[in-house]
């Protein structure tokens, strides 16, 4: 099943480049397309899910500012830190 957090947990996945942005499309395409979702009344995982799906496509693409709102959507809010590298 599908969840905010599953889906917040791959949008981190691609941010800390664990995974590719067309791992993170081909995932939220197939999971658009095969998967259950936990009750959401608003449908903000389809929408999340449909708007993953689109980001490998130059026109939509994903942009930090769009990652900031997809996950204030899922209830997550994003955080930088920097660590001096020797």
């Amino acid at each position: 099943m599908i969840t905010k957090k599953t889906i917040a947990d791959r949008l981190l996945a691609y941010l800390k480049h664990q995974i590719s942005l067309t791992q993170l499309t081909d995932w939220a395409e197939q999971s658009l397309n095969d998967s259950s979702y936990e009750d959401d009344d608003s449908h903000t995982i389809r929408n999340v899910l449909a708007q993953l799906g689109l980001a490998d496509v130059k026109s939509f693409g994903l942009e930090w500012k769009d990652c900031e709102e997809i996950m204030k959507k899922l209830g997550f809010k994003l955080e930088v830190n920097a660590l001096e590298i020797a």
